[in-house]
């Protein structure tokens, strides 16, 4: 089986990673941190909101099961991208819409679906498309922490 990644900042990584391990195809996800400027950031570190990163989850999946397409499908519509760096009551850079791509079909492929999307929000979508930059593996309790409790999502 061959695994592709796709990486996206949806706001708080609990409930986003929550989300992406239901779906058929998905073979693992990865709570962490991208697009910022410190090396080996810690939560402490990224929610002082001074790193530049984002929290965002690392989906491995396999394409021959489920589509970069359905996981861009995903990701709309389980958060606001018309909120700028901020999602429910967290606020700050850390919670910022972005795509991260990893292929020039990935970014064609965000972009095109963030122009269709735009037609369905009565205000402007704030999403960012970027290349994948590192991506850093979050704390350990962090990783399937609704699970870990019980939860099937985060409740605002």
């Amino acid at each position: 089986m061959k695994t592709e990644k796709a990486t996206f900042g949806a706001g708080c990584f609990w409930g986003v990673e929550a989300t992406f391990r239901q779906i058929k195809g998905v073979t693992n996800v990865t709570a962490g941190y991208a697009g910022g400027t410190k090396d080996n950031p810690t939560y402490e570190d990224v929610c002082a909101d001074e790193t530049g990163h984002a929290e965002v989850v690392e989906v491995e999946f396999d394409p021959s099961q489920v589509s970069y397409n359905q996981l861009l499908d995903v990701f709309w519509s389980n958060h606001n991208p018309t909120t700028l760096n901020r999602q429910g009551p967290d606020v700050g850079t850390q919670y910022r819409s972005v795509i991260f791509y990893h292929s020039p079909e990935q970014k064609a492929a965000a972009e095109k679906s963030k122009t269709e999307k735009a037609t369905k929000f009565s205000r402007s979508i704030v999403t960012q498309i970027e290349p994948a930059p590192k991506f850093w593996r979050a704390e350990e309790y962090h990783q399937r922490y609704l699970e870990k409790r019980g939860q099937s999502h985060c409740a605002i």
